[in-house]
């Protein structure tokens, strides 16, 4: 289902608890809302539509992949960028990103995860990390 866009910066700010297997119908709805925002939107976190886990879609190079408890366990070659998200109002702002990440995550079947990502995926996963961890750009 597609969900409204969560623009309050207080609840973006609080960190998101970890999902568990009752959490898919998450995921469903952030695919749907990604979907649906495809034009302006290349990535989701839980708390962009209201819910505080730690749910995470985004577009890996033309498919839609989903990741639930991801986080980051190595990075490497730092660059700075801007950026700009759905749920803030306002011009992109800068950031710091890193080229190559190695992400931990659980799949749908909640089995764990590791693969390292480069390039522009790296950088969705990044900023959605980042809405987990209630860290605004």
């Amino acid at each position: 289902m597609i969900k409204e866009i969560m623009h309050d910066p207080v609840f973006l700010a609080l960190k998101s608890e970890p999902a568990a297997a009752d959490d898919l119908s998450i995921a469903a709805d952030l695919l749907d809302t990604l979907a649906a925002n495809r034009d302006t939107c290349v990535g989701m976190a839980a708390n962009m539509v209201g819910v505080l886990k730690r749910v995470i879609v985004f577009d890996n190079d033309g498919e839609y992949m989903t990741m639930f408890n991801p986080e980051i366990i190595r990075s490497d070659k730092p660059y700075s960028t801007s950026e700009g998200c759905l749920s803030l109002i306002g011009e992109p702002r800068p950031v710091r990103r890193y080229r190559s990440i190695k992400v931990r995550w659980q799949n749908e079947k909640f089995e764990t995860r590791i693969r390292t990502f480069t390039g522009r995926p790296a950088q969705i996963i990044q900023h959605e990390i980042d809405h987990c961890n209630g860290i605004l750009i």
